[in-house]
């Protein structure tokens, strides 16, 4: 149990790090009305997160005999899949992104089911827990119904987490926060995400 609960928090953590257009709405709503607009707008990414998640595990569930059959193509993928994704946040600027968007007078909830419609329209993100839950062997034969509950919850938990410290920082720094900041911010998760898909592979090449 244990080791699902440290990979769904892992897997939490990674598909919500990205600094994309959720991410700069949050931190725009965040700097222009406090904590608790960014905080509404980040639950809102989060509930439709778990929505594919519960999707991706669900998938999963129906193809784990192929998964089983082809774990190594799969992980190496997941891997290489994860690295681009890094690639691409690390090359996308998102200060110019943040001009276009307005964060508006909206209540919490208006910020939740904005952020969620606009999340969820995202249906490609079912195809990223998919290759994150083959790398990290998310859904085997032996996962219980109660395991995978947990372990959705477990990812929940990672999303809820990276987007409860992103707010924290950035209401922190509320006053001195600068374009530059969310530049350093995006650069860094990019290059983090690409450190991580190069170390994995090495790691299960070697082992």
């Amino acid at each position: 149990m244990i080791p699902m609960i440290l990979k769904g928090l892992i897997i939490g953590v990674i598909v919500s790090a990205p600094v994309g257009p959720i991410g700069i709405l949050c931190i725009q709503r965040t700097l222009n009305g406090g904590r608790g607009h960014g905080i509404s707008t980040a639950l809102g990414a989060t509930a439709s997160d778990l929505l594919y998640a519960v999707v991706a595990a669900f998938s999963m569930s129906m193809v784990v005999d192929f998964i089983d059959s082809h774990r190594f193509i799969l992980q190496v993928a997941g891997t290489i899949i994860i690295f681009f994704f890094g690639l691409y946040t690390y090359a996308t600027n998102p200060v110019s992104k943040l001009k276009k968007m307005r964060g508006g007078n909206q209540n919490y909830l208006q910020d939740f089911i904005s952020s969620f419609l606009l999340t969820v329209t995202n249906p490609l993100v079912v195809f990223l827990f998919i290759a994150l839950f083959a790398k990290y062997s998310y859904i085997t034969d032996e996962t219980t119904f109660g395991d995978s509950i947990m372990g959705i919850v477990c990812i929940m938990l990672g999303a809820c987490f990276w987007w409860t410290l992103l707010v924290g920082i950035v209401n922190y720094f509320r006053d001195r926060f600068n374009m530059r900041g969310l530049y350093v911010i995006n650069k860094g998760t990019g290059f983090l995400l690409m450190l991580i898909a190069v170390f994995s592979l090495v790691y299960f090449f070697l082992s």
